[in-house]
This record gives C-alpha cells, structure tokens and sequence, in this order.
C-alpha cells in the first residue's frame, strides 16, 4: 500500500463511527459520581481541589469502560491509586522544568512498557501521564501536593463506591461472553446443514474463556449457569464438525445425511435457547420440535460407526447443557436423554487454574482439559484470576521479556517518551500558552501500532477543534460560574462515557469540551483561544506521525514469523492428537491435557497471525517476502490443518480402546516435520513433507484399521502440502526459489480438500 492510500485509510477510519449499544445507566453512574465528586470539594475547598479531584474521578470512570474482565470497582480504585500518584510526583517537580521533564520522561517511557499487560494496562497508564501534564498547571503548592493527590483518590474511590451501591446487570460483561460463544455455536450448527465444512470462528470461545477466569471472591458469588457451560461448549465444537464432515461423519447425501442435519438444526435451536437464557437470566425454553428430534429414537439405525458416535456424544453434551443451566422445558414430559454415570463425558474432575491473564481478551493456557465443566454433585472449580499485586510480578517478568531490540513494545516506549518531551519543549517554548495540549496528544494517540497511531492523530486533531471551539464559545459568550462551569463539565463527562465506544473522534469531542470546562470553573486556561489548542493539538499529532514514519515497528516484515509460529502450534496439535490415539487413556489424563494445551496455543498463535496481518494490510510497506496471495492461500492451508486434527480430536478414544500403535510413529513424524517447516518458512524456503508422506507409505502397508484415524492422516498431509503449494506459488513474488526446499526439487501435489479458512478477529 502507498502512503497516500495508507493515509486515506487511516483518516477513514480515525473518523468511522460504529454501531455499539449504548450503555445509558452505565454512563449516568459514572456521571452522578464525577457529579458527587466536584460538586462535594467545590463546596468544601475550591475550585482548584475540585478540579483535581474530578480529574481522578473522571479518569477512573474511562477505566470502568475497558475492556476487563476485573471487577469494575477494583479498576476505579487502581485507576484513581495510579493517577494520584503520578499527579503528587508531577506536584513536586512541576515548579522546575529540568526536573519535571526528566520524570515525564520516566513515566512516559513506563507507560509505554504498560502494554505488555494488556490494553487495559496501558490506555489507564497513558491518561495518567496525560491528566499529570492537565492537572500541574493548576495553581498550588509543594506543602498542598499531598492533598490534591488525596483528593484524586478519592475521587477514584467514590466512583468504586457507586458501582457497589448501584450496580447495573450484574456479571453482564459475562454473561454477554458465554452468550455469545452459545449463539456462535449454535449458528455454526446451522451453516454446517448447508456446508458441511464450513469455517468457524473460535473468538467467541476465547472470550468466553478469558471471562471464566474469576477471583476467588466472585467465584462465590457468580450465577450458577455460568459455571459449566463453557467448556461444554468447548466440547460441542468439535462434536458438530465431526457430525457433518463427509470425510469422517455422515455420507455426503442419504437418509445418514438428512438424520444429521435434523440433529443440527435442532442443536442449533437448543444452542440459542440457552444462549438467550443465559444473557437475560432466566429459564432455558426448548422449543418442542427441537428435543423430539433429539429423542428420535432411529438415530443408531440410520447412523454407523463415527456419525453415530457423534451424535450419541452430541445429544449428551446437549443435555448436560441443559442440566447446567437449570432448563425449564415448556413441552411437557420432554427432555434430551441424559447421561446415566453423572459425569461430563469422561473428563472427570477439573483443576483451578492459577494461570494469569492481563486482561487482554487473549486466552492463556492452562493445564487441563475444558476447566468449567464438573459434575453437579462434586465442587465448584474455577479459573483463578489473581489479584493486582499477584500479577505484578508476572508482568515484570513480561516487560523484561520485552527488552530487546526488535521488541514492538519497546520501540512504542522509547518513541512515545522521545516525542512525548518534544512535545512538552516545543510546547512550552512557542508563545500560545498551556503547552501541554501538544504533549498530551502525543501520548493519547501513540500506540504501538500504525494504524491507530494515524488514525487516533487524526481523529483527536478533528474532535479537539470541534469541541474546543464548542466548549470556548459557551465559556467566552456565557462566563459560566463555578458550579454552571462544574455542571457543564459533569454533561460532557456522562456524554463521553455514553458516546465512548461509537468512535474516538466523537469521544474527543466532549473530553476536550470536559477539560475546557473544567479548568474553566478552577480559573485557568479561559484565556486561551481555539486557535491555540487546535495548533498545539495538532503539533503533536504530527509529531506522533512522523515519530513512527521515523522509528517504525512495522508488522508486515514478522508475518513470516506469525505464520511460522502458527504452523508450529498447529502441528503440536495435530500431533497430541495423533499420539492420543496410540495411548488411549482418561480424558483427564497427561495425554488429554496436552490435546487441551496445544488447541489454547493454536488459538493464540491463529489471533496472533490476524491480529499481524490486519495492521500489514494498513501499512505502507512492501510485502518483503509473503504476499498477499500467498499469505490468504498459507492462512487457508493452516485452517484446515487444526480443523482436521478438531475432527480427529471429537473422536478420540477412551480408556480400554484398542490402540493404534501405527498413530505413536505418525505423531512424532509431525511434530519434527512442522518444527522444520516452521523453521523453513522463517527463513523463506518452502517446507517439504517428504517424511510424513513415507509416515502414510508404511501405513498402506501394515493396513491401519480406524477409519477417524486413516482419513484424518491423510487430510492432515493434504494440508500440510496445500501450505508448502501456497508458499511455492508466492516464490516468484517473493521467496527465493533457488532456496526451497532441500534444494529445490518438484512442487508438492496440491491437496484435494477445498476447505473455506476459519476468520480471525480484527486488531
């Protein structure tokens, strides 16, 4: 893409306005605090404290609208904690420029390094460095810093208290997860009537996931549907694909294939009943005709072999489903057959996790199999999500990871803290007044990536001019007082919370009006014109720009490491699942945790793969390597290698199996062949598959009896050889020919199965 078409695209999108709904009583909460808050030290201090103070309430109230799955009290307490002691530092040093820029240095350089934790973790650390350069202009003294960071706090800790006493929806964020990981499930139920491999997209699941992971005081305390259904939904993913792929379900046509879609049809119908009941909260109802397809009673003498185990597998599930979310069937004496040994299909117990996440939305892996999924009559189990300072050490250990040259988070911290302090320097040299408008909009709108750092440049310059020249003209036309300007503040405020996830650009809009109003009503910055803050913000808008033109971390140079990355997942998978088969066991065995461990990986590695090539498409850059073409080919291959060993995985077998011993020799083959493929696709040649291929020659021979495990192995090599296909074509646009391979040598044949790529998630 050139740079005239990237900078289109990234003022088209810094100015998109999405269709988000919209939380009223939640924006009213955060409003009536920052209310409580100004108009409480308004009246008992003063202007000035009142404006510190609903800056920390103001800043915790964004932090309660990110996107974690903490409790929203603990990100108010953290967010106006964190802020008031960066204001109390930026208080003591403020009066002496040397020393005032060497701490925004520090901290903004920290800030930067904040991402490693999630975006959580750095959007609240990025506003703490943009409020301290706000809040040290107003007039005060070293002997009153103590208070006004004091007064921050506790406008952070009000806001904590008003999401005790008036909560709104009660575990909705995850509610609204395990919903809509339901509802994808039961619409791929339905897709899979009409096209038998049609794709899937596991974010779903892996927000799901990333919401099961509680504290143990919330664990006591979450609604009793959401404790199970989640890694029963884990389980049912695999039992639909397997149920209507021709290759190892039911027959392409027939009387099989029509039994398999009425079961899908009416999965997908108890799948969205349950999805709705676990939103709202309220009693599962099962339409009728859905569970008397269920209980048709001819499904063992129209289904064989793996299409009825699938479907034997897929009713129970369904049924535990219900069991674990307190169905309330509306037919009459109806009901899906259960299981009679009440256990959750062979998994036995589950383990707590103690694993952590950083709130990113990105699973971790854990060490079991689907970890919420237990018998009614034995203890609750639960993902430990650890506390703040459990984490600290954890993120540490990231950061440090994260200190190397090509780090994209390292590039970010030094790249925002050097434009940061230009932006402070220039700004306080050229003669406008308050120049930290220039500085603060660099650290706001840089982030680590291209896209958003244009973007948000873009849209912060366009909001700020709006709604600095609406907020001025009031003031200048109107000389509100204190408490009008303090009302005014507190209207911009609760419009920003209601308004804030439709688009940055509209959101600036009414956080520039909030700041005018605010230093307004404190007696400061009233003089400064339009005109003034729209140069200062776009100063630093442009100094953001160019800082990255300048000191890039380009994401399309690492998609052959991301796509190497994810073929080395893919084929740890396939092959935990091949080697299952060699060693039939317990499903809650070493040999099943490691099936449950290489699928969390696959994932990640699937939305690390997105996530790269989503912000490459943006970018101004050249392919170096990997074309298009050849990365939507190469995406398609791997799709299709991790839904074949899901297949394999819906069909594993349970202890007291007759082993294939043939599968051990196979799981090993793969396992090195995709670490040398990995390693060939990084340093640009094109993989071979030559052992794996001799794997199934042996095979032929010694006459491998099981059918899941025979076809599974050969449409495992298909894709092995769609991908080195993939990569091979794309060698004249980029890899080197003269290298593929063990020195060149014949193409692959292509592979027969034409199989759509699941979708990622967008960055």
């Amino acid at each position: 893409m050139s740079w005239l078409r990237a900078l289109k695209e990234t003022a088209r999108s810094g100015f998109s306005i999405e269709r988000r709904r919209l939380e009223p009583l939640v924006a009213l909460r955060g409003a009536a605090g920052l209310a409580v808050v100004v108009c409480g030290t308004l009246a008992l201090f003063g202007p000035t404290v009142a404006a510190s103070a609903a800056f920390g309430a103001f800043q915790a109230g964004i932090a309660t609208f990110q996107r974690s799955w903490r409790p929203r009290p603990v990100l108010a307490l953290a967010s106006g904690a964190s802020l008031a002691v960066s204001t109390f530092l930026g208080y003591l040093t403020g009066a002496h420029f040397a020393l005032f820029l060497a701490l925004l240095a520090l901290w903004t350089f920290l800030a930067g390094l904040a991402w490693t934790a999630g975006p959580t973790a750095g959007v609240i650390a990025s506003s703490n460095v943009a409020i301290m350069l706000v809040t040290v202009t107003l007039p005060t003294s070293v002997a009153t810093a103590a208070g006004h960071a004091a007064v921050i706090a506790a406008g952070g800790l009000v806001q904590a208290g008003m999401i005790v006493l008036f909560p709104v929806r009660r575990w909705g964020l995850q509610r609204d997860a395990l919903a809509d990981a339901l509802a994808a499930l039961g619409d791929y139920a339905r897709r899979l009537r009409h096209d038998p491999t049609a794709p899937f997209d596991p974010e779903p699941l892996m927000t799901a996931r990333s919401a099961a992971a509680v504290t143990p005081w919330q664990a006591r305390r979450r609604p009793a549907e959401l404790h199970g259904a989640r890694g029963l939904a884990e389980r049912i993913r695999p039992v639909l694909a397997s149920l209507a792929d021709p290759e190892v379900g039911a027959e392409a046509e027939g009387p099989e294939r029509d039994r398999v879609r009425e079961l899908l049809a009416a999965a997908g119908s108890v799948l969205d009943s349950t999805a709705r009941a676990v939103r709202h909260g309220t009693p599962v109802h099962l339409a009728p005709a859905a569970v008397a397809a269920l209980r048709t009673p001819d499904t063992e003498t129209l289904l064989t072999g793996p299409a009825h185990r699938a479907a034997t597998r897929l009713v129970s599930l369904l049924d535990l489903l219900d069991d674990v979310v307190e169905t309330d069937v509306v037919a009459t004496d109806t009901g899906v057959n259960a299981d009679t040994d009440g256990d959750t299909d062979g998994d036995g117990d589950t383990v707590t996790n103690t694993n952590t996440d950083t709130d990113t939305g990105t699973p971790d892996v854990d060490s079991g199999p689907p970890d919420d999924v237990r018998p009614a009559s034995r203890p609750a189990t639960h993902r430990d999500r650890p506390s703040l300072l459990r984490l600290l050490p954890v993120v540490l250990r990231d950061i440090r990871g994260e200190l190397h040259r090509d780090s994209p988070i390292l590039r970010h911290a030094v790249r925002v803290t050097a434009v940061t302090c230009a932006g402070y320097v220039l700004g306080a040299a050229l003669p406008l007044g308050h120049g930290y408008w220039a500085p603060m909009t660099v650290v706001m709108v840089m982030r680590p990536d291209f896209l958003q750092t244009y973007g948000r440049s873009v849209a912060r310059f366009g909001g700020t001019l709006v709604g600095v020249a609406l907020a001025t003209g009031i003031v200048q036309a109107a000389h509100p007082g204190g408490y009008v300007s303090a009302a005014l503040a507190v209207v911009s405020a609760g419009l920003m919370y209601l308004l804030l996830r439709t688009g940055y650009a509209i959101s600036q809009i009414f956080v520039s009006a909030y700041v005018v109003f605010l230093l307004g009503m404190a007696g400061a910055g009233v003089s400064q014109t339009v005109r003034d803050r729209a140069l200062l913000t776009l100063l630093g808008g442009l100094l953001a720009m160019i800082a990255y033109a300048v000191f890039p971390a380009w994401e399309t140079p690492r998609l052959r490491a991301r796509l190497a990355d994810w073929l080395l997942a893919d084929g740890r998978y396939a092959a935990a699942v091949v080697g299952h088969y060699a060693r039939p066991g317990d499903r809650g065995g070493p040999d099943a945790r490691e099936v449950r461990e290489t699928l969390l990986a696959t994932r990640t590695a699937r939305v690390a793969w997105h996530t790269s090539e989503e912000r490459a498409t943006h970018e101004p850059v050249r392919h170096r390597g990997l074309s298009r073409t050849a990365a939507d080919h190469a995406e398609h291959a791997l799709a299709q290698l991790a839904r074949v060993a899901m297949l394999m995985e819906a069909h594993l077998p349970e202890r007291g199996a007759t082993p294939v011993p043939a599968a051990a020799g196979l799981a090993e083959t793969l396992r090195e062949a995709t670490e040398q493929g990995a390693k060939d696709v990084r340093e640009r040649r094109v993989p071979r598959w030559d052992a794996v291929r001799e794997e199934l020659a042996r095979w032929d021979g010694e006459g491998v009896p099981d059918q899941v495990v025979r076809g599974g192995a050969g449409l495992l090599l298909e894709a092995l050889e769609e991908l080195s296909e993939a990569l091979d074509v794309g060698a004249g646009e980029g890899v080197d020919k003269d290298r593929a391979g063990n020195g060149g040598g014949p193409r692959p044949p292509k592979g027969s199965a034409a199989r759509a790529p699941e979708q990622g998630p967008s960055a």
